[in-house]
């Protein structure tokens, strides 16, 4: 009848040196089993009480690492890695989005290990929030992802969907939910035109030594730019270079977003835009304006919107964060644990609290 429950360390509200016996009481119930009532500081089994779980939580939510967070409550880094665990999956139990009529959602995606090793992120950006994480970014894994956070309902409800040009994820949203327009993201169409500037550069570097040493004055924004970098920046614009045509082409496509338009319009600037990109002969911008036609329909939604990933990527930088401050995650499941319970938005804390 006597259960013995011992308290090491910090696990309590005060440090104790012995063990701490207490004396659970048992009930006799109506189908003949003896169960143990539980105690209003702890839950049944746990070497902890509420009061600890609390610390834990708001200690792991100001450092964002699991390992510092045991070593300053003097505790295990298994006790605090299984309240993490134990609180994101409290949270999203509590969670009740069935009712939501959601018209708008971001999908991205997130390296999470060597080796090519993703996963697919779904988030809200009206709420801002993660609303599910899921391993992989194939088209099965992202059907999966899609039929375990969203209802029949709500699928049906998607407005608009803010991805990047990746595949799968457009195949999917296509196939599960019909009555979505497919947004590509401002953000993804830049990185493009960034990186055929940069391979331009990088060939003619060669001969010109007035590029050296100017790929991110190129990449930065021209407001960013120091005085010293707004000299070479202005000298490479005035030049004849092919790279100064190539970033005339990027800074004509940012142009395109500064405006509202309607559908025919935004057709007519992106047709526009893509025959004068095409008329300089630049194979590098080349191949990415024939990218950019090819998914025309995604651009032009993005065109009329304005909707965008920012938020997506703005959690995309914060899980890196989280990243490195653990020094990677080698399973799936704790990587999922770590983002849900940092930018879920999840009542993670004990129903006493």
């Amino acid at each position: 009848m006597i259960t013995q429950r011992l308290v090491f360390g910090d696990t309590w509200t005060y440090y104790t040196t012995n063990a701490v016996r207490c004396r659970i009481p048992r009930v006799l119930c109506s189908d003949g089993k003896v169960r143990q009532i539980s105690v209003g500081w702890a839950d049944k089994h746990d070497r902890h009480t509420y009061s600890f779980e609390v610390k834990v939580i708001e200690l792991l939510k100001a450092t964002k690492n699991q390992t510092k967070t045991a070593e300053y409550l003097n505790c295990s880094f298994r006790m605090v890695n299984r309240i993490m665990h134990r609180c994101t999956q409290r949270g999203m139990e509590r969670r009740n989005c069935s009712h939501v009529p959601f018209e708008h959602i971001s999908i991205d995606e997130k390296a999470y290990k060597k080796g090519h090793k993703y996963v697919t992120v779904i988030s809200h950006p009206k709420s801002g929030v993660i609303l599910e994480v899921g391993e992989g970014r194939d088209a099965l894994s992202t059907e999966k992802l899609l039929e375990k956070t969203f209802t029949k309902n709500q699928m049906g409800s998607l407005n608009t969907v803010s991805m990047d040009m990746w595949k799968p994820y457009m195949q999917t949203i296509e196939r599960k939910a019909p009555n979505a327009e497919i947004v590509h993201d401002k953000f993804h169409l830049i990185k493009y035109l960034n990186e055929a500037v940069d391979k331009v550069r990088r060939r003619e570097v060669r001969k010109n030594d007035v590029l050296k040493n100017s790929r991110y004055i190129l990449l930065k924004n021209e407001h960013n730019l120091t005085a010293k970098q707004q000299v070479k920046y202005q000298m490479i614009k005035d030049s004849n270079f092919e790279v100064t045509k190539a970033m005339n082409i990027r800074e004509n496509f940012k142009s395109l977003f500064d405006y509202c338009h309607d559908e025919v319009g935004a057709i007519e600037i992106l047709k526009n835009w893509a025959q004068d990109a095409y008329l300089k002969c630049i194979k590098e911008v080349n191949k990415v304006v024939k990218t950019f036609i090819n998914h025309a329909w995604g651009i032009v939604n993005a065109l009329i919107s304005g909707l965008n990933n920012a938020m997506a990527e703005r959690f995309n930088g914060k899980i890196q964060e989280i990243k490195i401050a653990s020094r990677g995650y080698r399973k799936f499941q704790n990587f999922r644990s770590a983002i849900l319970f940092f930018y879920g938005g999840l009542n993670l804390y004990p129903q006493k609290w």
